[in-house]
């Protein structure tokens, strides 16, 4: 599924289309998403996109009366197409700007969802939240604090949204091997020294990918139709059974919060 670095690429793919454009009309051919669309929906019609923004995996597209937020679920993705180019299969939403541009929402699992908040307020959907990891209020001091007598694995731990937003599947494993942490081992059993070290490599692993275009597994493009290319520097993820890349140890897998975990039995204690 998309995880943060291909949301971002999504952002920053649509942002100079959309930024600036009048939406002249809002296309929903399947509204039944992972929520129901709803017909609030409708009042980003006539209305200027300020800005493209994103709060964890949603994208944020922002008017002077509220925002639409778009999350693209498990195998959403966003295209920036002329008008005349006709929908496919799974098309389920465009958004037409005055430009003569549609930004087109395919989403075969339709797992994704179109939200509406007007006059600025909180969404629900974005309460609760912890701090975005590429900010400085992801520390190693801040991690270390909130994995105090906490049992959670800590694979599990930093990928609880109210901890820290975005460190999905792909990039928690990545992050742990990196820093030679056992995913299963307890939250709380976390040193600083330890906590530093993980949040740099969240960190460093995000921007790479980021920089990279995103992860291509199967479902994510990008607007321009481009793969991301992420995937070809994964050291463990989806490698269960081929050497670590360090000690050569056979690489494991377990599942843990019902997620598929690699690690290496040799280098992460």
């Amino acid at each position: 599924m998309p995880e943060l670095p291909e949301v971002e690429v999504s952002r920053m793919g649509i942002k100079p289309h959309a930024e600036g454009q009048v939406v002249t009309k809002l296309d929903v051919r399947q509204p039944q998403l992972r929520w129901l669309i709803p017909d609030s929906l409708y009042d980003i019609e006539g209305q200027t996109i300020h800005a493209v923004s994103r709060r964890a995996k949603y994208l944020i597209l922002e008017t002077d009366i509220g925002y639409a937020l778009i999350h693209l679920g498990m195998s959403g993705s966003l295209r920036v197409l002329p008008e005349m180019v006709p929908p496919a299969k799974h098309d389920h939403v465009d958004l037409h700007l005055s430009s003569g541009a549609v930004i087109r929402y395919n989403d075969p699992r339709r797992f994704g969802a179109w939200l509406w908040q007007p006059n600025h307020s909180d969404h629900p959907a974005l309460e609760k939240l912890g701090p975005e990891p590429l900010t400085d209020a992801f520390t190693g001091e801040y991690l270390f604090e909130r994995s105090r007598n906490k049992r959670t694995a800590i694979k599990q731990f930093i990928m609880d949204n109210p901890v820290v937003v975005g460190v999905g599947n792909i990039y928690a494993n990545e992050s742990l091997f990196t820093s030679r942490i056992h995913p299963q081992r307890q939250a709380g059993l976390l040193t600083l020294d330890e906590a530093n070290l993980l949040v740099g490599n969240i960190k460093t692993i995000l921007e790479t990918a980021i920089q990279q275009g995103g992860t291509t597994l199967k479902d994510f493009t990008q607007a321009d139709g481009k793969p991301g290319y992420f995937a070809q520097e994964l050291l463990v993820y989806g490698k269960m059974g081929k050497p670590c890349p360090v000690c050569e140890t056979l690489l494991e897998s377990v599942k843990i919060g019902q997620r598929n975990t690699f690690f290496c039995p040799s280098c992460q204690v």
